[in-house]
């Protein structure tokens, strides 16, 4: 019986298709060429002109409807049905007929004048040779309409292939390779703050924007999207004389030092959002809600620097509900950062759950640059940061047999990071003072880097008798960082450190602990690990008596921007297997809603240290906004911390 009503319901079903298109091709006969009122014979030649370019169009109208009946009868029913009445009219005499299309509009080589242009033209014609008949006025702003209408058409067109776009790769996953992406590289720094996530971010944009041209890729659009500083704060970050009055002004600063950096045009786009440096923090937070600065027409993949950091306070639209596809890159080992607080391994705990809670509520995928990183939902690892060819063309310099009676390296040891105790400050002078009591004697360390500590790091070393000559900030690139011959970072809070991997680029030793953070660095020949103050001071001897070697080919190809941006590709595709059941989606939705509730409410932003008023985005432009001063959150640190030991 169930199979007899199956196919009792299958014969209906193809009886209607029948009828459908039996009505379609009665509809189809009783259509009729559009024709123009008969002219006077003697006509202006102005007016004469515009009437053949309308008859033109109607003939234009004919032939495409006829194409539109075989290709789109289904579509262009739901389309037409929400054009204007008198557009139906003019075209077809039957508004419900399902043989127009915006694709048959949008193909035809005849270009309709726009409403104001036929009017315009008209309005001068009526000057010069009369006015003209009703029935040629109403013959343009017919063709203004026609116009008008497939605008509208060709606009909902594009929506529906769009959603069709976003339900496809919901199914079947989704690569940032396929042509047409428009990806958004969002960070939390900015140049000229030389730190990691300003320089990375900007590179792997001007990389992967690069990749798209290589491979002829037409429509696709790499944003990096970056914060703007008040005066104010950036007087705080930025290099002493260095400030900007505009976004402009700053982005053009951005694409000189990456075409200098990269050695060819970056050809991405450059969006700014607000925020504030957080002192207390060490770091820029967002005001507002940086989705509402990258248009809805763009928005499809979403590559946020720092995820965690972007959406601890993040409220305003989901990440993962604007954008098709949204891929985190852990960058900073802040569980670390927390430890070295007072009330440290309780905070650590807080916020290693909190980072669990934004990042599953705003990411598709979290890379992990290593395994230094806490464990975190959709996670996985590698190394997707490279280093310019500039950095490259040092080493291969270094790797020549200097000129006879001169040595190749004439500077000895170095050290460059941020001037905080947890980049790795606390570990060199507890590893120096072991190392002078050990020895009787040390090697002079040359210091390069800024930062709210620097007073505490260079009154502690004089107090210890070490010989840290702490220089400030420059870039690594630069001429005087050449003939350093021992790069030594003891951090182990860095996920990756990027000078690390600068470093061996140039063709330099260099002495790391062994640890996560420095699994990629450990195949290099010329990266020495330890364990122990004994070992370090051993592989510093070491290296101090011999010369590093050449970097073969391969260790070149690894520490590449284009070989780290084919990573990235490979490890931020999307496979169906990785999307997210329909439980998992409820639970996350469900997460969002709370978190997105917690930070609606001021007071308890200010007290977790968002900052009071940024929450919503500025009223102001950007140049002329202006933060109000801020104090850290109860959870945050009163005043930079002592020299501690490092934690065993």
């Amino acid at each position: 019986k169930q199979k007899q009503k199956q196919k009792q319901k299958q014969k209906q079903k193809e009886q209607r298709l029948k009828e459908r298109d039996q009505n379609q091709q009665k509809q189809m006969e009783k259509l009729t060429p559009l024709a123009l009122p008969e002219q006077p014979k003697e006509q202006p030649k102005g007016l004469e002109q515009m009437a053949a370019q309308l008859q033109a169009a109607a003939a234009s109208c004919q032939q495409t409807l006829e194409h539109a009946q075989h290709n789109w009868s289904a579509l262009g029913g739901s389309l037409l049905s929400k054009a204007p009445q008198p557009v139906q009219k003019m075209l077809m005499g039957n508004p419900n007929s399902a043989t127009n299309s915006p694709r048959a509009f949008s193909n035809h080589p005849f270009k309709m004048p726009s409403r104001s242009s036929s009017q315009g033209d008209l309005t001068a014609l009526a000057k010069k040779e009369g006015t003209p008949t009703s029935e040629q006025e109403n013959a343009l702003q017919g063709v203004a309409a026609i116009r008008e209408a497939v605008g509208r058409l060709r606009g909902e067109f594009a929506s529906g292939r769009s959603a069709e776009k976003q339900r496809r790769r919901s199914r079947e996953g989704s690569d940032l390779r396929e042509p047409g992406r428009n990806v958004a590289i969002v960070t939390t720094a900015a140049l000229p703050w030389m730190t990691g996530t300003a320089v990375n971010p900007l590179l792997r944009a001007a990389y992967l924007a690069r990749d798209e041209e290589q491979r002829g890729e037409s429509g696709s659009q790499v944003n990096l999207v970056i914060p703007w500083l008040a005066q104010a704060d950036q007087a705080k970050v930025f290099p002493a004389g260095v400030s900007f009055a505009t976004p402009a002004e700053q982005e053009k600063y951005v694409r000189d030092w990456a075409t200098k950096r990269t050695g060819f045009d970056c050809n991405f786009k450059v969006t700014f959002y607000p925020g504030r440096y957080a002192i207390e923090k060490g770091s820029i937070l967002p005001v507002g809600d940086p989705t509402q600065y990258i248009p809805n027409s763009e928005a499809d993949v979403a590559v946020l620097e720092e995820p965690e950091h972007l959406t601890w306070y993040h409220h305003g639209t989901r990440w993962t509900d604007k954008f098709n596809h949204v891929v985190g890159i852990m960058h900073t080992n802040y569980l670390d950062y927390a430890r070295r607080e007072e009330g440290g391994e309780t905070k650590a705990k807080l916020l290693e759950a909190y980072n669990n809670w934004v990042c599953r509520v705003h990411c598709h995928k979290i890379v992990k640059l290593s395994d230094a990183v806490q464990p975190l939902p959709r996670q996985t690892t590698e190394f997707v940061h490279g280093v310019s060819k500039s950095f490259l063309a040092v080493g291969e310099k270094k790797a020549q047999p200097p000129p006879e009676g001169e040595e190749r390296f004439k500077q000895k040891v170095y050290f460059m990071g941020k001037v905080v105790w947890a980049k790795g400050y606390t570990e060199l002078v507890d590893l120096m003072k072991q190392h002078a009591q050990r020895e009787g004697d040390q090697p002079a360390i040359d210091c390069y880097g800024n930062g709210e500590d620097l007073p505490a790091v260079r009154e502690e070393a004089r107090r210890a008798g070490l010989r840290l000559n702490m220089k400030g900030g420059i870039d690594h690139l630069d001429p005087s960082m050449h003939d350093y011959k021992v790069f030594v970072n003891p951090s182990r809070s860095d996920v990756v450190a990027t000078t690390t991997a600068e470093a061996l680029a140039m063709g330099k030793w260099v002495i790391v602990q062994e640890h996560p953070s420095n699994e990629f660095f450990s195949k290099f020949k010329n990266c020495m690990t330890y364990n122990t103050p004994e070992e370090f001071s051993d592989r510093l001897k070491t290296a101090l008596e011999t010369d590093p070697a050449p970097m073969v080919e391969e260790e070149r190809k690894m520490l590449t921007w284009e070989d780290a941006t084919q990573r990235f590709l490979n490890v931020a595709a999307l496979t169906p297997a990785e999307r997210s059941s329909v439980v998992e989606r409820g639970f996350d939705r469900a997460a969002w809603m709370l978190h997105n509730t917690i930070c609606s409410v001021e007071p308890i932003r200010a007290a977790a240290g968002a900052g009071t008023n940024t929450r919503d985005n500025p009223q102001l432009t950007l140049d002329q906004w202006r933060p109000e001063p801020q104090k850290g959150g109860w959870l945050d640190r009163k005043e930079p911390p002592p020299a501690l030991t490092a934690a065993k």
